[in-house]
Formats: structure tokens, C-alpha cells, sequence
């Protein structure tokens, strides 16, 4: 996501919490820290809110990445590294120990 789009995102953000003031509680936040709604800084703030709108209505149709690696087999995959081992190597094999601990238990039983 690019900055513009973060930036157009958080400003909706704002505004959509104004909004629900607004409808919730009839307190516009906007208006109040910038001196009411004719206000040359308040108007400015809607404004950009506005445009913030239309911006994101781009990203309501762009594709997501992730479908579009997952649709797109014949492309390259954008992950160089598929090696899906972990970090350790091996994975460890815990039946030798599962086994060494049911003897221990046996030798136990047996000792009584």
C-alpha cells in the first residue's frame, strides 16, 4: 500500500469517527477543535476527508496481491525463498525418546 493511500486511509479513519460522534452523540469533533463548521480549518479537514474518499475508492477495486500470486500460477512466485523447513534444520524425532520413556516406566512397574 503505497503512502498516499495510508495517508488517504487514516484521514477516512478521522472522518468516520467524526461521523459517529456526529450520529451518536450529536458532537461534531471537527467543528469544536477548529473553531465550528464555517471555519476556514474545518471546512479544509473536510475537504481532505473527501478527497481521502475518492482515493480509496481505487483500493476498493484493485486487486489484493496475495489473490493475485495465489490466481496467477504461471508467474513466478514473489517468495524467493520456499524452503518451509524451520530455522533448525531436522525436525527432531521425538519417538526414541517416547520410546525411552516407556521402558523407564515398564522397568518401574517391574521393580514393584
Amino acid at each position: 500500500m503505497s503512502v498516499l493511500s495510508r495517508i488517504a486511509l487514516a484521514l477516512l479513519i478521522i472522518g468516520g469517527i467524526n461521523w459517529g460522534l456526529i450520529g451518536f452523540f450529536r458532537f461534531d469533533l471537527v467543528a469544536t477543535l477548529f473553531g465550528g463548521q464555517d471555519a476556514f480549518l474545518s471546512r479544509v479537514v473536510y475537504g481532505l476527508v473527501g478527497i481521502s474518499a475518492l482515493v480509496c475508492i481505487g483500493l476498493l477495486f484493485k486487486p489484493s496481491e496475495e489473490i493475485d500470486t495465489v490466481a496467477d500460477s504461471d508467474r513466478p512466485s514473489r517468495i524467493s525463498n520456499q524452503d518451509l523447513r524451520t530455522e533448525f534444520g531436522e525436525e527432531p524425532d521425538f519417538s526414541k525418546e517416547r520410546d525411552a520413556e516407556e521402558k523407564g516406566t515398564n522397568r518401574n512397574i517391574d521393580g514393584l
